[in-house]
């Protein structure tokens, strides 16, 4: 069921409270969810408590699928321990209303279960991040979020003119007003584009993944992945291109891999808040990255179709994806088209 202008959404932090720290970052975003989408912000208690429990930001959670008025759910930002959340829920009030979910970075944690129950979801999103950018909300973000919340359409995954991976400090009063610069985008990089694959979605972070993948928690035995379409990226913590392909080994062993007959890689991010490197080690960074990922996939399932510098995850501007509905990739054409 779509939403419609006035509808109340939640606001939760399963993972780390950005907004107990930055409070002007999250109210910047409450406002444009307000002004830009015509929607109304319900916070949840965990929201602005920094160290709230596992316990607590799993009642939020359920709190939210419980309420009947409540018609989608926003994770403020990512974190690094919501794995530790996902034992305290209770399956019945998600599967009860099943509204969509919007997150990424450590909310794959949610978005796998979530999708395990049956329930939709969205990679991408996450407030404080993209909706709380300064200069102002990147248009293929807004555009791919209008499309989730309110449209039944399909939506071209362009590539993008300028991208950006650096970020303004919070702490810095210009962070409202301002955003990192943006330089030019290398575009989508095919491999195998032989073939046009419609289906469902799955994946997201790859270091949440291989963590998901290390607590054998919440994840099917391979063959129920067979013909989906993967989505991978990497995080702020720019894993070297060698635990990279460790990862994907990994999950080429289990027999994952083989799975997938699309996987399409986010831009990665290949600097943060403490480390900028020069415009030319941050392309070899990605250039690194995608030999890692090819090299798993020449291992393990060397006729996969492969789509590189999709911007759906830590870069900006950032491509909202369904996570668990479907997808078009279209290699003779090298177009993707996202079914919302």
């Amino acid at each position: 069921m779509k939403l419609k202008p006035g509808d109340k959404v939640a606001i939760v932090s399963p993972s780390w409270a950005g907004p107990a720290v930055y409070p002007a970052t999250h109210d910047l975003a409450m406002r444009r969810l307000r002004e830009l989408l015509e929607l109304e912000p319900v916070e949840f208690p965990a929201t602005r408590r920094q160290g709230a429990s596992p316990a607590a930001r799993a009642a939020d959670l359920m709190a939210a699928y419980g309420d009947p008025t409540i018609r989608a759910v926003f994770a403020t930002i990512g974190g690094s321990d919501q794995i530790t959340v996902l034992p305290h829920l209770d399956p019945a009030p998600f599967v009860a209303d099943p509204k969509p979910f919007f997150g990424y970075s450590d909310n794959t944690n949610l978005l796998n279960w979530l999708w395990r129950h049956g329930v939709p979801g969205y990679h991408g999103g996450s407030t404080m991040v993209h909706l709380a950018r300064g200069a102002g909300v990147d248009p293929e973000h807004l555009a791919s979020l209008r499309a989730a919340l309110f449209e039944t359409a399909d939506l071209e995954i362009t590539p993008v003119k300028e991208f950006s991976d650096e970020e303004l400090s919070w702490a810095d009063p210009a962070s409202l007003t301002s955003s990192a610069p943006y330089v030019p985008s290398p575009g989508f990089q095919w491999h195998n584009a032989d073939r046009v694959v419609t289906a469902p979605t799955w994946g997201g972070n790859l270091e949440i993944l291989h963590w998901n993948l290390a607590a054998n928690r919440w994840i099917k035995p391979s063959a129920e992945y067979a013909g989906m379409i993967l989505l991978l990226e990497t995080s702020e913590e720019m894993p070297p291109a060698d635990e990279v392909f460790r990862m994907l080994r990994n999950a080429g062993e289990r027999g994952l891999l083989e799975q997938f007959p699309a996987v399409l890689v986010g831009t990665a991010k290949a600097s943060n808040i403490g480390n900028r490197p020069p415009q030319e080690e941050r392309a070899r960074y990605r250039d690194e990255q995608r030999e890692a990922v090819l090299r798993a996939l020449a291992d393990y399932h060397p006729s996969a179709m492969a789509v590189f510098g999709v911007d759906f995850g830590h870069t900006a501007p950032q491509w909202i994806l369904p996570y668990g509905g479907r997808m078009t990739v279209d290699g003779p054409a090298r177009r993707i088209i996202a079914q919302f």
